[in-house]
């Protein structure tokens, strides 16, 4: 048979399956006992429709179990179809085509014969002529059996480009019974959103189906490529001079090629275009969709607000004594635009009275009865505006109700036809969410609703793409209030004082030995990344008795380098949770995960299953929610994460989306809080020497900020206010709109 799998050195072993022990509907991991000669194997992978009953040919390798003894680890398979009358009507009374029973079988086979299963996937009129079978149901089996040796053509058209079973289903679930007539035409067809595919894959189909270089199918996917590409580096559109060149790079042809290409893109609406000045931004439809409408819907709030909920003075004064605080003047402008206007945008550092402000604006709507949400773009970020506010607050994804149907495409149930039932939203740590979010979440907002942003204005931006909070200060149309005021509790903290001197490119003070900020100096990276070990495994946890897990995180401006969150994983690992011989322990591209270790997700997967420690079952697992490995099954491939109060189950194929996170990155750490934060500062690379990311890092510790390194590195990244360059189209909307 032919080696259809892609890959060398691959044995194979071809046997009826006799069990399903266990298979994963969401990524199709199973787990089988197939029958060979008068041996039964364990077998083990991904195997879409694999059924019991079936006879099929695996292709992979042996492997040995410390516990469960020899397995067969499959990289893949191909179902043999049936041939006779027998075997036709053994698999079709196993139950493997849905709607087919035992008694169905037998009346099919008993007319079709040989012929029953090309009678079910081409005459499913024929099929209805049958006692107890419907058109309706006829057409539905049909459908049903097409979909398993669908997914089986493209697993054989593709297993040799290394593409997996997962992406196989993506694929099928994307095109249907057509996708490999689809892929041979157009290759780049693959690429398109919801599938997840690269384009350097795509590219090698193209050549070995003869696609010309400057075809205008090739030339139009690598301008789309180019642009979802960006989004990771946060922009929602970018200058058509400066795209033209990065395509014209990546596809090696001519500028007049992709000038045409984007004509033509953008004149069948798969290119959106804005000029602003003389220069002309090209933006993918969703990414332009969403900033248009933010802008829209943000300036139409102010038609729907009612004028005649107020706030007065003696109010304010009565919260005063209730809190038993003062006011300064900006705390009590904030409360009064909270009232007057339909939007406030509130920002200010550590210290500054943000919380405060808030509590007092929440207190005051309450007293009216009207209905209050509080919101962050994190489990974490939520989690600590719980705490402050003494009142729940929900991750947006939580509050929208998210749903992951099929292609992985995202949805709300919260939206225009089913608003959220609130007179007041309050959206925390706001300069982490991006364009998509922010427009999902005002989609869901009844006319009338009051919106508060609030969020530190000198954080980095969010990780997806746009700069939602930025630009809505920039276009300076809505009331926004900075806090600047540091209160003489908070300016007792070094952590706070030092952060503001960030702000204002200030050299830190680092005087004082008994306070709650210290700079540790060192000269090399060596001593660098030991005194980090030594923080973290001894010192702290022997000075003050914290968990070195669970009270402590490393920040890091970077993975790379030896003072990288990767290196420094690796260290802390051996040394924290070291592996222990018979101990099970999975890996994944060099990263070695065990019983004990603290990991981080990180990449939001709607559809990863979890169960509360109530009973209760949910899905999603979101972009920097921190756990700890709690169950490792090697046997099948499963690993369980603890994340508070939920248990999330990882099988081997999703270990792609998680990290160590003993360090983590500072951008990975935004909108959470950490009790002790220990910072290497040594061979940070140039790029990442600004601001913005020193002041995020600093800003993330509670109890206690330890720099260990170059105070020469501490200084360099306060005074570069270089802030992140990030091409977007809102505040040009909201200007633009605000016009009309």
């Amino acid at each position: 048979m032919e080696n259809f799998f892609g890959a060398e050195n691959l044995t194979e072993l071809r046997g009826t399956v006799q069990k399903i022990t266990y298979c994963n509907s969401a990524n199709s991991y199973t787990v089988a006992t197939v029958r060979v000669d008068k041996e039964d194997i364990t077998v083990v992978g991904i195997l879409p429709f694999l059924n019991e009953g079936d006879t099929a040919v695996f292709s992979g390798s042996y492997t040995v179990h410390p516990t469960y003894g020899q397995q067969f680890k499959a990289a893949g398979f191909e179902r043999l179809i049936p041939k006779n009358s027998a075997a036709i009507l053994k698999y079709l009374s196993s139950g493997a085509i849905k709607g087919i029973g035992p008694a169905t079988a037998q009346r099919i086979v008993k007319k079709f014969g040989e012929e029953s299963l090309d009678i079910i996937q081409n005459q499913p009129d024929a099929l209805a002529t049958l006692k107890g079978i419907s058109l309706q149901k006829a057409m539905a089996v049909s459908e049903d059996y097409a979909k398993q040796y669908g997914v089986r053509d493209i697993m054989l058209m593709l297993s040799k480009y290394g593409v997996g079973a997962d992406r196989c289903l993506n694929i099928y679930r994307r095109f249907g019974h057509r996708a490999t007539e689809i892929i041979k035409a157009n290759p780049y067809s693959l690429c398109e959103t919801g599938i997840d595919f690269p384009f350097e894959t795509a590219e090698d189909i193209a050549e070995d189906y003869n696609i010309e270089k400057d075809s205008e199918l090739r030339v139009s996917a690598g301008i789309e490529y180019v642009l979802r590409r960006n989004l990771s580096n946060g922009h929602t559109c970018l200058p058509r001079d400066k795209f033209v060149k990065a395509c014209c790079r990546l596809l090696e042809c001519k500028e007049s090629t992709v000038e045409i290409c984007c004509d033509r893109l953008r004149d069948c609406f798969r290119l959106c275009s804005k000029a602003i000045g003389k220069t002309e931004f090209l933006s993918l439809p969703d990414y332009f969709s969403a900033e248009q409408y933010i802008a829209s819907r943000l300036l139409s709030v102010r038609y729907y607000i009612d004028s005649a909920v107020t706030v007065d003075e003696l109010e304010i004064e009565s919260v005063e004594r209730q809190l038993n605080i003062q006011f300064e003047e900006l705390q009590r402008q904030a409360i009064f635009e909270a009232f007057d206007s339909g939007i406030l945008v509130l920002t200010g550092g550590p210290g500054t009275g943000k919380t405060t402000t808030l509590n007092a604006i929440i207190r005051l709507f309450e007293s009216r009865e009207l209905k209050i949400e509080l919101a962050a773009p994190t489990g974490r970020a939520a989690k600590r505006m719980t705490e402050l506010c003494s009142r729940e607050a929900k991750t947006i994804h939580r509050l929208l109700e998210v749903e992951w149907g099929e292609g992985d495409k995202r949805s709300f149930c919260r939206n225009e036809k089913n608003p959220l039932d609130c007179d007041v939203i309050i959206v925390d740590e706001a300069s982490m969410i991006d364009a998509l979010l922010f427009a999902n979440l005002l989609k869901a907002l009844r006319n009338g609703t009051r919106i508060i942003i609030v969020g530190d204005s000198d954080q980095l931006p969010s990780i997806g793409a746009g700069n939602v909070f930025g630009d809505i200060l920039s276009a300076d149309i809505f009331p926004s209030i900075r806090l600047k005021k540091v209160f003489r509790q908070a300016a007792k903290s070094k952590i706070v004082t030092n952060a503001h001197a960030i702000i204002n490119g200030e050299a830190p003070d680092f005087s004082d030995k008994s306070s709650d900020c210290f700079f540790l100096c060192r000269g090399d990276k060596y001593s660098t990344v030991q005194t980090v070990l030594e923080l973290v495994c001894n010192r702290l946890p022997s000075a003050y008795s914290v968990d070195s897990l669970t009270d402590i995180q490393v920040l890091c401006p970077s993975k790379m380098m030896d003072t990288g969150t990767v290196n420094l994983n690796n260290v802390m690992q051996s040394h924290l949770n070291p592996h222990k011989s018979h101990d099970p322990q999975l890996s994944f591209k060099g990263i070695y995960f065990r019983v004990g270790d603290k990991v981080m997700q990180i990449k939001n997967n709607y559809d990863l299953q979890y169960k509360k420690d109530n009973g209760e079952y949910g899905e999603g697992v979101f972009n920097g929610d921190v756990g700890y490995i709690t169950e490792i099954d090697l046997r099948g491939g499963i690993l369980k994460v603890r994340y508070d109060e939920k248990v999330a189950t990882y099988f081997s194929e999703d270990l792609s989306q998680l990290e160590l996170a003993y360090a983590i990155t500072v951008h990975k750490s935004q909108g959470s809080e950490y009790d002790y934060v220990v910072i290497p500062l040594m061979d940070v690379p140039s790029k990442l020497r600004y601001r913005n990311l020193l002041y995020t890092a600093v800003t993330r510790a509670k109890k206690m900020l330890i720099i260990v390194g170059d105070e020469g590195v501490w200084t360099a990244m306060a005074k570069n206010d270089r802030k992140t360059l990030r091409y977007t189209l809102l505040t040009e909307f909201l200007k633009e709109k605000a016009e009309l």
